[in-house]
């Protein structure tokens, strides 16, 4: 006979989940929630609580899952559980050291929108990028105010000494409703929340043999962390052009 669990069956599945993340899920939950106050309150054990009234589970229900599975298909702790190293790396990341890889494309599309629905281009604005070096424009997403963290961060670069600001243009692109090639799961492109950089002086873990390599200057690193925005770099499969918004991480 099939027996259905419970409400406190699964209340109990789900703390048993959070304590499997570690005693950090609970302040994770707290930062994600801090990150993106125009449309999330807050959350409990199970739940995370948008602004809409929508609850969205902030786990699967899998406590084992491998890490292929957590890049494919990320529950949100999943999201949340490799803390990005701000600031200078100590050492080149290890082979699972991909702080940001991890996206719940329900948590993105409900912030950004469905790119494959027309909803992210919409919301696309034009920011002029290091326009003082001839860099031209980018289009990035509106939301989350991006688009404004995007120009300050264009300034600061354009700021620098040429030979620091050369890595910077011309953009290699922007939004790109797309997915990742080793995932299968959504670009942070395709939300319009990405950048990126100059491809002549980029690395990129499917491009290079010989383990990890990179030419990006920790200047330029520096002002996208400041922003709010994470560095591909400091990934084990490492693309040092790459940059996202992705505040929760810091």
């Amino acid at each position: 006979m099939l027996v259905c669990p419970t409400r406190s069956a699964v209340a109990m599945l789900f703390a048993a989940l959070l304590l499997a993340h570690g005693a950090s899920a609970e302040g994770a939950l707290d930062k994600l929630v801090a990150a993106y106050p125009a449309f999330l309150v807050g959350h409990d054990s199970q739940t995370l609580q948008w602004k809409d009234g929508t609850r969205m589970p902030v786990s699967d229900g899998k406590a084992d899952k491998a890490f292929d599975q957590k890049l494919r298909h990320p529950s949100l702790l999943d999201q949340m559980e490799l803390p990005y190293p701000r600031g200078p790396l100590a050492a080149p990341p290890g082979p699972q050291d991909d702080p940001g890889r991890f996206r719940n494309v329900a948590f993105f599309d409900k912030i950004y929108g469905d790119c494959s629905k027309g909803q992210v281009e919409k919301k696309l604005v034009t920011v002029p990028w290091l326009p003082k070096s001839g860099g031209g424009v980018v289009k990035i997403t509106s939301v989350n105010g991006v688009a404004e963290k995007l120009r300050a961060v264009s300034e600061e670069l354009d700021a620098l000494p040429s030979a620091l600001k050369t890595y910077a243009f011309p953009s290699a692109g922007t939004y790109n409703c797309r997915v990742v090639k080793d995932t299968g799961n959504r670009s942070m492109h395709a939300w319009g929340a990405a950048i990126d950089l100059n491809t002549k002086h980029a690395d990129y873990w499917m491009w290079s043999k010989g383990g990890y390599r990179n030419r990006m200057p920790a200047e330029i690193v520096a002002i996208f962390e400041k922003h709010g925005f994470i560095w591909g770099g400091k990934w084990g499969h490492y693309d040092t052009m790459h940059f996202e918004y992705r505040p929760e991480l810091f």
